[in-house]
């Protein structure tokens, strides 16, 4: 038999796996499972592009990492309006089966976090609270090992001339903070766009990446206090206290702060 679309697209095998718990079945779970791993497919294509554009950006082929992470941007667009079919669930829809998902927990997606590293967003101890099986915990401390999107684009930074080591006139033990030796960069690229044309199509969809992530971060905290109120995440997690202490994480926070450095008047020689 000749190659079809759904056997292509492994259709009746992809149908299978909305699988409730709750007993009697309720109504809203076929959604909540669907939109979930909706998010845990496209975090998969994420982690692909995203990737393939690292890879791109140490071979200096800066336009096409560029429009890979464009593609993600409209991605995360995407999952920032899942969250409004979800909102489609009432509170008391959400209570007939969220106490059969304990202990699991959004808090676990190991693609998410495997996301987070990439994108530069790392922290250890995310790995030793994390509750997954062992091929998933490999795979996190391999992102966390590995060089991230941050580490490519400073590395591109450096290969282009912007001088990572402190300047000649630096006092001994004065070295220059990376951080402001990457500000001092990315203030050149923006003040000298036309000298830089790809580097800022880059920073821009850097940034819009982050503004994104924390666009998503935000309307998730209000979907979930919403649907919970104060009440304590199903892993055992602070619930809406926690997801709001991740609000101001920023992957590019130097992308952020030379906005306040731009157009400045220089300060008059003493």
């Amino acid at each position: 038999m000749p190659l079809t679309y759904g056997k292509y697209l492994k259709i009746p095998e992809l149908l299978g796996l909305q699988k409730g718990f709750s007993d009697p079945p309720q109504h809203d779970e076929p959604l909540f499972i669907i939109i979930h791993q909706a998010y845990e497919l496209w975090f998969k294509l994420t982690l692909h592009e995203v990737d393939s554009a690292v890879a791109h950006l140490d071979a200096g082929r800066v336009a096409e990492a560029t429009r890979l992470l464009r593609r993600v941007v409209e991605v995360q667009h995407l999952l920032i309006s899942q969250v409004r079919i979800l909102e489609t669930m009432r509170p008391q829809d959400f209570l007939g089966f969220r106490y059969h998902l304990n202990p699991a927990s959004g808090f676990q997606s190991v693609q998410f976090r495997e996301l987070e590293f990439l994108l530069g967003l790392k922290d250890a101890a995310v790995c030793g609270r994390l509750v997954c099986e062992p091929e998933e915990a490999e795979r996190l401390q391999r992102r966390l090992a590995d060089r991230s999107l941050s580490d490519a684009v400073d590395d591109l930074l450096v290969r282009r001339g912007f001088p990572r080591d402190p300047p000649p006139s630096a006092p001994p033990g004065g070295a220059t903070e990376p951080e402001e030796w990457r500000l001092q960069a990315l203030a050149r690229i923006y003040e000298e766009p036309d000298a830089h044309a790809d580097l800022a199509a880059l920073c821009e969809v850097l940034i819009e990446m982050d503004e994104c992530l924390a666009l998503w971060r935000a309307h998730h905290v209000q979907m979930v206090e919403r649907m919970i109120g104060a009440k304590r995440g199903t892993g055992g997690s602070d619930g809406v206290a926690y997801l709001r202490s991740t609000l101001p994480k920023r992957a590019f926070p130097d992308l952020w702060r030379v906005r306040s450095h731009l157009g400045q008047e220089p300060e008059a020689e003493k």
